[in-house]
């Protein structure tokens, strides 16, 4: 719908188009993976490596029971829903619109920020109280970001969300932005507790856990299992191996191998080639991150050999060569309907209302029973299903999508 902006500030540049990790953060703590191969006796869960210096046992077990529980909020509206939030009273930052936003983003480096992006604008759109978005793009420089929340802070900005590129590096940044404005951080955290709100789908435990349980049920016992990975370091890639490690470890399945792809789809079908070679049979495939699901299935037809199950995410190519292929595969998501919350909560912080202090949104799974729900016709390969942007203004051409 039309909306009046005055004077807005849009200053987002648009990021290359390349396939690395989703909703991610790199934090300088050294990552304890390795690449290892199970001994041809084992049975037990064999192959895993060191537990990574990520690990915390108290979040693992907090994200795991998370799945189980039942968010609050409207039912058609999982971006405005929270699990068990603590809430917390914003009254201090209440003032009279129209309001000035700020946000100050990682980048839009990859498919699933682009979608985030494009439905973040859109519900931005939505809010005539919204006279202004002020936008910078740190374009996945740390140093950038720095400079540019510190510019943010000079524009008159009533509210500033930040999605940090990196979280050790930018937390001084926020913090000093804390003194000056009601900060809203989401998808990457950072080491302070200043921020208003922290919003994030549920975590990377419950992400590697989810795709793990579903390999170690459906592939046999001594089964060979081949992870792969995008970059060590990566805070909720680092977590979401670390729970596929502990769900591993407790399995009676072989991990084979653990190999960095860097994201990248010619890398994933040469290494998932090598493993095919070298082992003759591969069980089942866990990844962290579903970008370059469909290159690993096209190694396995490439050898002439069936696809094993499989894990991936909520991209349109890997849902479509699930169904067209009856594969055994499950999706875990990072939603990107996240992108619509910050804007949500700036603007309720704004008002005075209530927000949780960290905001948990829920973050399904997609399953065999629910494939054919995620599958969007006329969207492009590189959508993500979860985008939670079908009732906004301009879906789905904004999207690159056509009308079915």
């Amino acid at each position: 719908m039309p909306r009046p902006k005055a004077a807005a500030a849009a200053l987002m540049a648009a990021g290359a188009l390349a396939v690395a990790c989703t909703a991610a953060c790199t934090v300088d703590k050294p990552a304890a993976t390795t690449t290892s191969e199970a001994s041809a006796e084992s049975t037990q869960g064999s192959g895993t490596g060191a537990q990574s210096a990520f690990f915390v046992q108290a979040d693992f077990d907090a994200q795991l029971a998370m799945r189980s529980q039942e968010p609050e909020g409207p039912a058609d509206k999982p971006w405005e829903q929270a699990i068990a939030p603590k809430m917390v009273d914003t009254t201090r930052y209440k003032k009279d619109g129209p309001y000035h936003l700020c946000f100050s983003n990682a980048a839009v480096d990859n498919p699933w920020r682009q979608v985030g992006w494009k439905t973040m604008q859109a519900e931005v759109g939505l809010h005539d109280e919204i006279e202004t978005f002020t936008v910078l793009d740190a374009e996945g420089k740390d140093d950038k970001q720095i400079s540019d929340i510190a510019e943010l802070q000079d524009k008159g900005c009533d509210a500033l969300i930040v999605s940090p590129n990196t979280t050790a590096t930018l937390t001084p940044a926020v913090a000093a932005a804390c003194e000056k404005v009601p900060v809203i951080v989401f998808d990457r955290g950072v080491r302070t507790g200043c921020p208003v709100t922290f919003i994030k789908p549920i975590g990377g435990y419950a992400f590697g856990a989810d795709a793990a349980e579903f390999l170690a049920e459906k592939v046999p016992a001594g089964g060979k299992v081949l992870a792969l990975r995008i970059l060590p370091g990566v805070d909720v890639l680092e977590t979401r191996w670390s729970a596929a490690k502990v769900v591993f470890d407790d399995s009676r399945v072989q991990v084979v191998g653990v190999e960095f792809t860097d994201g990248d789809a010619a890398k994933t079908k040469s290494i998932v080639g090598d493993y095919i070679q070298r082992h003759g049979t591969i069980d089942g495939v866990w990844m962290d991150a579903g970008a370059t699901a469909v290159a690993a299935i096209e190694a396995f037809e490439d050898a002439g050999v069936p696809v094993p199950p499989i894990s991936g995410e909520d991209q349109q190519d890997f849902l479509q060569k699930w169904k067209d292929a009856g594969l055994t595969a499950v999706a875990p998501t990072y939603p990107t309907y996240q992108w619509r919350t910050p804007v949500i909560a700036a603007l309720r912080i704004l008002k005075g209302q209530e927000v949780p202090e960290t905001w948990n949104l829920p973050q399904p799974k997609v399953t065999a029973d629910t494939l054919n729900a995620h599958l969007k016709p006329g969207m492009p390969p590189l959508h993500y299903a979860l985008c939670g942007c079908e009732d906004l203004p301009g879906f789905p051409e904004d999207w690159g999508g056509k009308r079915s």
